[in-house]
């Protein structure tokens, strides 16, 4: 049993293993199969890639060399143009050289033909010298001679029917141009004052303007410089100063005080900051304003800078803006009468004036200074020297400047224009405080209460009490032996030291 179940075994085994050798032998058929079945596929892919890739070279060899062809023909074309062209240019080139050389030959005829006449005229002017023995020189002198007596009379008469004519005329026709334009150009009669008036809301407004001991309103009148008074008036607050910029600053000052409510020395500066801020904003509008108006354009910016300044700026009462736009106007107007240049015209008229912006910082009549800032920013030469000319001090070398000098003494000789009192008023207030300002160690000093004080603050690290003192008497002794005033002058020297410190 043993031995048969070993015989089976081995027989099982046997056919087990032949079994799967066939089994191995038909997958390896089939898969070989499939993979020829593959081969095939892609051996026809391959082949039928290969056509159509012979195709599409043999198309673009067909369409390069098509693509050759073409260009081979227009380089022809252009070869053969170039050729016509080139012939062309050589028949041109043949024809200029025939044309220049007869040109040459007849040059030389004419140059020939003249040297026989200049022979002809010498001999001809020989002859007649003979005969009438005379030379060319003398002939004419002569000549001359003797037309200018035929005509001497006849000009002299022309000439002085002329003048006659001119003289009776010009003085009519002067005043005609200038009425003329004096009628077209009408404008109010204002004189500029040195106070300012604010409506008090009640009388609670007037005692915290005070403050404690009256500490508020010095603080207002130390930053702004214009005296405020408020009980001189009922209901109102009086700014009173000289200077219309700082009653400007101080008038904006107390509304936005009175307005915001919150009024105490700390406040106060920064709101007379604020101000300050706000008239300059004022300043630059006026200008561009003022040119926009008379039609002046491509003033530079300092320029209209300066032309705003004058809006806070008087002439014996007169606003000198207001002044210079109405000259502007006029002299526009005159200048259109006389054929000068309108622009020229219209642009000096309007800064003639620029220099009383800077007086108070510079050296120098008014006039002149206008030149001088004018050349300075760029404004023409003919409008600086319009400008610097339009006193007598000075030749004026242009119609526009002449223009400038009657057109400023038109504006300024309207009845009531000028106020001459409170122009003294202003140059002495201005004068106090220049010589307070010509010692060293001063910050900032204000003529106030109408020329009876003058308050200069100290810088308190150069300035000591004792300087302060010594301060106070060298001013005094200044004012009094280089200005006139009636009555007295108090000299206030104030030295105030301030500790700040911030808690972080």
């Amino acid at each position: 049993m043993v031995i048969l179940s070993i015989v089976l075994a081995v027989v099982g085994l046997g056919v087990g293993f032949g079994a799967n050798t066939l089994i191995t032998k038909r997958r390896q058929l089939d898969i070989e199969s499939k993979a020829e079945k593959e081969r095939q596929k892609a051996s026809k892919e391959a082949e039928k890639i290969l056509a159509q890739a012979r195709e599409e070279a043999t198309k673009l060899a067909e369409e390069a060399r098509k693509d050759e062809q073409n260009r081979r023909k227009e380089l022809k074309e252009l070869e053969n143009r170039l050729v016509v062209r080139e012939e062309s240019l050589d028949k041109k080139l043949d024809d200029i050289d025939k044309r220049t050389e007869k040109l040459r030959s007849s040059e030389d005829e004419i140059e020939k033909l003249k040297d026989e006449i200049r022979d002809i005229r010498s001999k001809q002017q020989e002859k007649l010298e003979k005969i009438a023995k005379l030379s060319k020189t003398e002939a004419a002198e002569k000549l001359m001679q003797m037309t200018e007596r035929d005509i001497r009379g006849d000009l002299l008469g022309l000439v002085s029917k002329l003048q006659n004519e001119a003289k009776e005329n010009a003085e009519d026709q002067a005043a005609l141009i200038i009425t003329t334009a004096m009628e077209r150009m009408s404008s109010e009669v204002t004189a500029e004052r040195t106070v300012t008036s604010i409506k008090l809301e009640d009388e609670e407004m007037k005692g915290r303007i005070i403050g404690k001991e009256g500490r508020n309103i010095q603080a207002l009148q130390r930053a702004t410089g214009v005296d405020i008074m408020v009980d001189d008036t009922p209901g109102y607050i009086v700014l009173s100063s000289f200077d219309p910029v700082r009653r400007e600053v101080a008038r904006q000052a107390l509304e936005m005080l009175m307005k915001d409510g919150r009024i105490h020395p700390g406040r106060i500066e920064e709101v007379v900051e604020k101000a300050q801020k706000n008239v300059e904003k004022d300043v630059v509008r006026a200008g561009e304003d003022a040119a926009r108006e008379v039609g002046v354009i491509g003033v530079p910016k300092e320029i209209l800078h300066l032309l705003g300044e004058l809006r806070f700026r008087t002439s014996y009462g007169q606003n000198v803006l207001k002044h210079s736009t109405e000259m502007a106007h006029m002299a526009g107007m005159i200048a259109e009468e006389l054929g000068a240049d309108v622009k020229i015209t219209k642009y000096s008229a309007l800064v003639h004036d620029l220099g009383k912006a800077l007086t108070h910082k510079m050296e120098g009549k008014h006039h002149h200074i206008s030149g001088e800032v004018l050349r300075k920013y760029g404004a023409p030469e003919e409008v600086a020297l319009a400008a610097e000319q339009h006193h007598d001090d000075m030749e004026a070398t242009s119609v526009e400047a002449l223009i400038i000098r009657v057109v400023d003494a038109i504006s300024a000789s309207r009845p009531g224009a000028r106020n001459i009192s409170a122009e003294n008023f202003a140059e002495r207030m201005k004068e106090l405080e220049n010589i307070a300002n010509s010692f060293g160690g001063i910050e900032k000093s204000y003529a106030i209460s109408a020329g009876r004080e003058v308050r200069v603050f100290v810088k308190p690290h150069d300035i000591d009490d004792l300087s302060a003192i010594k301060l106070a008497r060298d001013i005094a002794t200044k004012i009094e032996s280089s200005m006139q005033y009636p009555g007295t002058i108090k000299v206030n020297v104030i030295r105030e030291t301030r500790a700040i410190e911030f808690a972080k």
